[in-house]
């Protein structure tokens, strides 16, 4: 059984979404808002070191204590704050640093792409990368080149692979593509709110609520986590209703406080 042609063509749309909107977006604002590198690579490093490496290294310690999925009440809040104070704190402590040399509202910019664009990048678009790669190679025969040398667990899991991209729905690869659109306005939302927190005079109170905001958005996709959503295209359209709502605030913000931006 071969993994159909149009799944391996929604995996591209989506590797391409995922990697390249980040770098288009990127070259927008560097036009438009001069946005600088610096604060785009901050993001990344931010990212990577708060949401990938600390907070996944609480949740190890945490659920190798405490059964939380047991407790779905107790599980989401404690995922959903858990996502919050961890990358809007690496936000925070970012653009603290940032301060020192980089004003303008394209450093706000510039971070929330390296932040939302790393993420989009090892979600799904190495992800879809990987399947597509994987699919070409078990639709020309050429399986046993990887399998052939495998057995037990190892081998196991490869059939999985195989049998997963073969029985998954085509639309579904298409979705986490799409998905990252939104995902990755939130991103760079969220990351206006804080940029305002640290560079608008008196506007501190803007990073617990950037912190709540980014509580509220993930309340979905962790509900599901536990069962009390079951329908992934439910959580999509809050993803997307969400991002949306998220969107205009920002601006709300920026149009209200840009003139209280501090220099330095």
């Amino acid at each position: 059984m071969q993994i159909s042609t149009l799944s391996i063509a929604f995996m591209v749309i989506s590797a391409i979404l995922s990697i390249g909107l980040p770098i288009f977006l990127f070259i927008v604002f560097y036009k438009k808002y001069n946005a600088k590198f610096i604060p785009m690579i901050l993001g990344i490093v931010g990212f990577i070191v708060f949401a990938l490496i600390l907070e996944s290294s609480i949740h190890l310690i945490v659920f190798g204590k405490f059964a939380l999925k047991e407790k779905p009440l107790i599980y989401i809040i404690y995922g959903i704050f858990m996502a919050g104070v961890f990358e809007e704190t690496a936000r925070f402590i970012s653009f603290n640093i940032l301060k020192r040399k980089y004003n303008g509202i394209g450093t706000g910019l510039a971070y929330g792409v390296g932040h939302g664009g790393i993420e989009a990048v090892l979600i799904v678009g190495l992800a879809m990368i990987n399947n597509i790669i994987f699919s070409i190679i078990v639709n020309n025969g050429n399986i046993e080149t990887i399998t052939g040398a495998l057995q037990g667990k190892a081998l196991e899991q490869i059939n999985t692979q195989i049998s997963v991209l073969q029985t998954t729905s085509p639309h579904l690869f298409l979705i986490g593509g799409i998905e990252r659109i939104f995902a990755l306005s939130i991103q760079i939302s969220l990351s206006i709110i804080v940029f305002y927190s640290v560079y608008g005079k008196n506007k501190l109170w803007l990073y617990p609520f950037s912190i709540l905001l980014h509580a509220i958005i993930d309340i979905p996709a962790t509900a599901m986590q536990v069962g009390i959503i079951k329908n992934i295209y439910i959580v999509e359209l809050l993803a997307i209703v969400s991002a949306i709502i998220l969107v205009i605030i920002t601006k709300y913000i920026h149009e209200k406080f840009k003139q209280y931006i501090m220099k330095t």
